[in-house]
C-alpha cells in the first residue's frame, strides 16, 4: 500500500508538472459550486477520461486500470493533462469510482480548478458534474463513499464517517500515530495544544 501512495504522489506530481498554464477562461456555463479554496476557479470543459500513468509513461492497463490507477481529463481544447483527484462530496474522498465507467470516452465535465499559480499555473481538478459528450443531463459526482461501503460491507453500516473506520487508515495510526511520528509525538502535541 505505501508504495501505491508513492506512486501516485510522484505520479500527481507529473501529472501537475505536465499540465501547461492556460491564459484560457473555461469558467463559461459552469455550474460548479465555490468551495473558496486557494486559486479556485469555475472550469467546464470536454475531454478524454484518461490513465495519468498510461498517458505519461506508455504503461498502460485495461479499464484503466480498473480503479487502481490514478484517472484525469485529456482537455480537447488544449490538450493539456487535467488530474481529476476530487469529487463533488465534502470528504477526503477522489474522483475515481465517478470517472472510470467513462474510460476511454470523451466527456464533458464541470467543477473547480484548483491550485496555486505560482506552482507554474498547475492545478488540479474538483470534478462536480460530469456526462458523455452529447448527452442531456449531468450526474453528481458522488460514487466514492458508495464504492467504499460497497469494498466494506461489514463496516458501512457503522455510525461515523468513512476515515474513521477505514482498516487501512487504523493500521497506519495503530502504527505511527495520529500525526505519522508515532504515538509518543501524538500525546505531546495533545498535552501541548489540548
Amino acid at each position: 500500500m505505501r508504495s501505491m501512495l508513492g506512486t501516485t504522489a510522484v505520479l500527481a506530481a507529473f501529472a501537475f508538472a505536465a499540465m501547461p498554464a492556460s491564459a484560457q477562461d473555461f469558467s463559461k456555463g459552469s455550474q460548479a459550486a465555490n468551495w473558496n479554496l486557494l486559486g479556485e476557479e469555475k472550469a467546464r470543459f470536454s475531454g478524454k477520461v484518461v490513465d495519468i500513468l498510461c498517458e505519461l509513461t506508455g504503461d498502460c492497463a485495461e479499464n484503466c486500470g480498473g480503479g487502481t490507477r490514478q484517472l484525469g481529463i485529456l482537455r480537447t481544447k488544449d490538450d493539456a493533462l487535467v488530474p481529476a483527484l476530487k469529487n463533488s462530496q465534502p470528504l477526503f474522498n477522489g474522483a475515481i469510482p465517478d470517472l472510470l465507467p467513462y474510460c476511454g470516452q470523451m466527456v464533458e465535465v464541470d467543477g473547480l480548478l484548483i491550485g496555486d499559480e505560482s506552482a507554474k499555473g498547475a492545478k488540479f481538478y474538483q470534478i462536480q458534474l460530469i456526462r458523455r459528450e452529447g448527452e442531456a443531463d449531468f450526474q453528481k459526482t458522488d460514487l466514492w463513499t458508495k464504492a467504499w461501503d460497497k469494498e466494506h460491507p461489514d463496516l458501512a453500516g457503522k455510525k461515523g464517517d468513512w476515515y474513521r473506520k477505514d482498516p487501512v487508515i487504523a493500521k497506519h495510526i495503530e502504527a505511527q500515530g495520529y500525526l505519522g511520528l508515532g504515538k509518543e509525538a501524538d500525546e505531546k502535541f495533545i498535552k501541548e495544544n489540548y
